[in-house]
């Protein structure tokens, strides 16, 4: 791949605000950058759409994005989105797209107990494309499906300065802990709200586990698709869109603050 412009801009998009756990991995290798972060509220919780219809929000809307943005790379930081669309925005836009799907394979690699459960909403774990991960990746491992109905609106909420009830985050984590002769040992984040709920969860499960947060993960994907130029020496203003067109309460936008880093938010 050609090298970018010094300063490239990165598109990242979600259908809320749990894409801000893979932005916030992405600002710590390229704080260089210019940003956009895109936050399609107007329709989010995707769940409650059907995959058709997902297909035909995401789509046009993403390369309406690419059309006034111009990015140099597109984050798809959505599961439910990326299981459905990463086929149709490449065969459409000529721009790099690096999409977020469960992280089955480094999950159950790293599993002692070969008993693994991935945690996302119930869409993603429906898909065919989440069970073909698991026969191609399992490993001998027993891996457990868990979709959770209401959890990352619980994120969403939190991050908003709601409070989401530790009766209500057990509730939603509590089918991912299987105990026996082998008891699960790992469980995978495969929704990017999650992460914001993560010091809740950890202190609520009945064990330890490890907790896969494929952010890290993305963000080292993307930095390696543009290649050596940064743009280091200046931080660049980050663009933070709606798709309902508010703007962001004082409580959000305090909240905000931490996952964009000292740069200024339009």
């Amino acid at each position: 791949m050609a090298f970018v412009s010094q300063a490239p801009t990165i598109l990242v998009f979600d259908s809320g605000l749990g894409g801000l756990t893979v932005f916030r991995e992405i600002v710590k290798l390229r704080p260089g950058a210019r940003y956009v972060y895109v936050a399609d509220d107007a329709y989010f919780p995707y769940g409650q759409h059907t995959e058709d219809e997902i297909v035909a929000r995401v789509v046009p809307l993403v390369g309406d994005l690419i059309a006034e943005h111009a990015p140099d790379l597109a984050v798809i930081a959505c599961n439910t989105a990326s299981t459905l669309v990463m086929t149709h925005l490449r065969e459409a836009y000529s721009v790099p797209f690096v999409g977020t799907v469960p992280a089955i394979k480094p999950a159950c690699a790293l599993s002692q107990t070969k008993r693994v459960s991935v945690l996302g909403t119930r869409g993603t774990v429906k898909r065919e494309y989440t069970k073909a991960l698991i026969r191609d990746f399992a490993q001998g491992c027993d891996v457990t499906l868990v979709g959770a109905e209401n959890l990352a609106n619980l994120a969403e909420a939190a991050l908003r300065g709601e409070h989401a009830s530790d009766e209500a985050v057990a509730a939603e984590i509590a089918p991912c802990f299987i105990d026996g002769d082998a008891r699960t040992d790992t469980v995978v984040l495969a929704c990017t709200h999650y992460p914001l709920l993560i010091s809740q969860m950890v202190a609520l499960a009945p064990w330890a586990v490890n907790w896969i947060d494929p952010a890290p993960a993305i963000a080292r994907r993307v930095s390696d698709l543009l290649g050596s130029t940064n743009g280091v020496g200046e931080t660049h203003r980050a663009e933070f869109i709606f798709t309902s067109g508010q703007a962001p309460s004082p409580v959000l936008a305090d909240a905000l603050e931490p996952f964009f880093g000292s740069r200024e938010v339009a």
